[in-house]
């Protein structure tokens, strides 16, 4: 899909107004970019040059074929590499972003990790799943926990980002739109297909129903529950 997570042009765009002092000279990393979808919007919204990063060598590809179709090849580059594991040098970058992705290797790890490789007075950017309230209904508190151990409170979240060195600059919850239309509404037509191209696949279809069921989850509990973005400065 064009998204591998909740999101939206609207929301990236909005969290780049946060952003100061970008130039031509500016260096940009995208971590976690999957097939790049934000990488294009903030490519086309942010001056600088933008290397994204993607375990998977199928979404770089892609990514990068899409940059040179918008014109973009030569502020974008797709890479394949883990977010735990950067090959960046110290303090190489003005921006490091990450939409839906930091969960994979923990929001605290993330952001100490990841602040080495900012310049002083360089900004992060992070989407992360988060509780909207104190308390919340038991079956949608064990499945978050049990995807996403450290799922926190916005509090507590802009707490650790504090700790971590950064001064925080804003914090929103992401629109319902960014999980319905962006996210789920796209996976129905894509299931279909998957599960006729595997048809008998006891594993696709467990992954299948593990999807559909979170989609579920969401329409019956999304007022516990969140993206939300985060945007610190490097102190």
């Amino acid at each position: 899909m064009e998204r591998q997570g909740p999101g939206s042009a609207e929301v990236t765009i909005k969290a780049l107004d946060f952003i100061g002092n970008l130039s031509e000279k500016s260096r940009i990393a995208d971590l976690g970019c999957g097939t790049g979808g934000q990488t294009m919007v903030l490519a086309q919204n942010a001056k600088g040059h933008i290397t994204a990063l993607d375990l998977f060598a199928g979404s770089i590809e892609k990514l990068n074929i899409t940059a040179e179709k918008l014109g973009l090849q030569n502020r974008v580059k797709g890479i394949v590499g883990s977010m735990d594991n950067l090959p960046f040098q110290n303090a190489e970058f003005d921006l490091i972003w990450s939409e839906g992705a930091i969960a994979n290797i923990g929001f605290e790890k993330g952001l100490n990790y990841w602040k080495g490789f900012l310049k002083k007075g360089g900004y992060i950017a992070v989407t992360y799943e988060s509780w909207f309230t104190g308390e919340r209904p038991a079956e949608i508190e064990k499945w978050w926990v049990d995807a996403v151990p450290e799922i926190g409170a916005i509090g507590h979240n802009i707490s650790i980002m504090q700790k971590a060195g950064y001064v925080p600059v804003a914090a929103f919850t992401l629109s319902e739109n960014c999980w319905i239309d962006n996210y789920f509404i796209p996976q129905k037509a894509r299931q279909e297909e998957f599960l006729k191209k595997h048809t008998g696949d006891k594993t696709v279809e467990v992954f299948i129903e593990y999807m559909r069921h979170e989609a579920e989850l969401y329409s019956k509990y999304k007022q516990y529950y969140g993206y939300v973005f985060y945007i610190g400065k490097k102190i």
